[in-house]
């Protein structure tokens, strides 16, 4: 059996969630919100807006962006975006033990969870 969970964060708007957690692995990981989108096959467009209104919600930069130049541009996060993800990292580990352990509880076995993600992407071409 496995117990399927989604979390994220909400101020008047989802403020923060796996999607803009990924995106944001894939920054650290690439220097690129490009490159991290499309490893995530998600428009570029579509990655800047969700930061953005995370950013909007939340208050506070997710990341610094560089402007093309002679050696390209790039991304990276902000440090209170590390600290953020860290914390969301934290969260997630911590809901997982929750609940295996209250699943073993009341149903005497012990159950895979796993945290569903949901991150709309391209729409198929066709």
């Amino acid at each position: 059996m496995q117990v399927v969970y989604k979390i994220w964060l909400d101020l008047n708007g989802i403020a923060f969630g796996e999607g803009p957690y990924r995106l944001l692995k894939g920054v650290e990981m690439t220097g690129s919100l490009f490159q991290a989108a499309t490893a995530m096959e998600m428009t570029y467009k579509k990655a800047l807006h969700l930061i953005s209104g995370c950013e909007r919600t939340l208050g506070f930069a997710l990341i610094h962006r560089k402007i093309g130049g002679p050696h390209g541009g790039g991304s990276q996060a902000t440090r209170r975006a590390v600290k953020l993800m860290v914390k969301y990292e934290q969260l997630r580990a911590q809901a997982e033990e929750t609940l295996a352990e209250a699943y073993r509880k009341h149903f005497g076995e012990p159950a895979e969870v796993l945290h569903k993600v949901t991150i709309r992407t391209r729409k198929p071409v066709k």
